[in-house]
């Protein structure tokens, strides 16, 4: 049985490592986020002014809570090199209850 919780995940597409390290290292220092993980190297394949598209990106994943995501994904837009970033909030419904603590106490 899953319980809810007050976390979640920020999932961050960027042009390249460096931009979301830069982001993640930003988030953190805020205070908006308690950690962050990069994926360095990913292929995005979309569409962008109605021709396809086949890029090379970077994932940024962001820990953070219910109060500190709204500007967290306020200054990461303020912040992303994009003209739309990618900024999803994904729900975690269960964790190690240690660890989602060590969240809660990180973004004080």
């Amino acid at each position: 049985m899953s319980i809810t919780t007050n976390f979640f995940l920020a999932y961050i597409t960027t042009k390249n490592e460096e931009e979301a390290l830069n982001l993640a290292n930003f988030a953190v220092e805020k205070n908006l986020a308690a950690c962050g993980n990069i994926f360095p190297k990913m292929k995005s394949v979309y569409k962008w002014n109605k021709k396809l598209q086949n890029d090379d990106e970077s994932l940024l994943i962001l820990k953070t809570n219910s109060s500190k995501y709204p500007l967290l994904k306020k200054l990461i837009i303020e912040k992303h090199s994009y003209e739309v970033p990618c900024i999803l909030k994904i729900p975690i419904d269960d964790g190690n209850k240690e660890y989602l603590k060590w969240i809660d106490d990180s973004l004080i």
